[in-house]
């Protein structure tokens, strides 16, 4: 299987007020299995859009903690396998030991922020501070939200994936990435940051998806000190943003934007 994000399917447009019926050819994203090995040890099997996997596999390895910088990765392999994508990720032995470990205890289908994770007392574990800061304000918010749609080539062809963009502090997309899974265009993102050189705290993040709390862990963790997001958050999202001082901006429209968390006032 070759990286194609989606394909031609055909369909029939059933008409629910009349009779105008019509045979139509349409582009549905493509989602299929992605087996990642750690050390050439089966990780997990993720369910995911083969595109950008060089930047999915550098931001899963960091969000799963299998290392601290994109620098300690050794190795990405991609290969096209029978039904799907084998996605081998090489590190030093000390970091590979740490994988082996976590590769015991897990089974996941998407990458969540849960996966090895043993109980609730580990899935509530304090997030660092987060300790960087930008000056933003509304109409930076505004523009990045307008020229979100620039950058979903995938979502405009298929209406059905999600989009991360890092932002500059004015609002302007810098970097954006897509994929079927929410979690995985974050992940993507962020490995394409990393793999850039591109520091997560000088900006923020807008992302075309509902608020959760695998997603607020995960901008904190990447050290981005602002995440904008068009649907509203979940409880759990609020309450670690709010803990972790990581200002969150949810259901964002081109009218309005509700601020669930500015701790440190960067949005004017």
């Amino acid at each position: 299987m070759t990286q194609t994000p989606s394909v031609s399917m055909a369909m029939r447009r059933f008409d629910l007020v009349g009779t105008d019926d019509a045979d139509v050819a349409r582009d549905v994203p493509v989602e299929a299995p992605i087996s990642v090995e750690v050390g050439g040890i089966g990780y997990a099997v993720m369910m995911a859009t083969p595109a950008d996997l060089e930047d999915y596999a550098t931001g899963f390895a960091l969000g799963e903690g299998l290392v601290e910088s994109a620098a300690q990765i050794r190795g990405i392999d991609v290969h096209p396998i029978e039904g799907g994508v084998a996605l081998r990720i090489w590190l030093p032995p000390e970091r590979a030991d740490i994988a082996l470990e976590r590769a015991r205890k897990r089974v996941s289908e998407s990458s969540c922020g849960l996966c090895g994770i043993e109980n609730i007392e580990q899935v509530l574990r304090p997030l660092p501070a987060v300790a960087a800061r930008i000056s933003t304000n509304r109409e930076a918010i505004a523009r990045a939200l307008a020229a979100l749609a620039d950058h979903q080539p995938l979502g405009r062809a298929t209406g059905a994936a999600h989009a991360a963009a890092f932002c500059a502090p004015d609002g302007t997309i810098l970097h954006a990435r897509e994929d079927v899974g929410r979690h995985n265009a974050l992940d993507k993102l962020i490995g394409a940051l990393a793999r850039a050189g591109v520091d997560p705290g000088g900006g923020f993040i807008l992302l075309s998806a509902r608020c959760s709390y695998e997603l607020v862990e995960k901008t904190v963790r990447a050290g981005c000190p602002m995440l904008v997001t068009i649907s509203a958050p979940t409880s759990l999202a609020a309450e670690r943003a709010a803990d972790a001082g990581l200002t969150l901006v949810t259901l964002a429209r081109p009218d309005s934007a509700l601020i669930v968390a500015d701790p440190h006032g960067m949005i004017a």
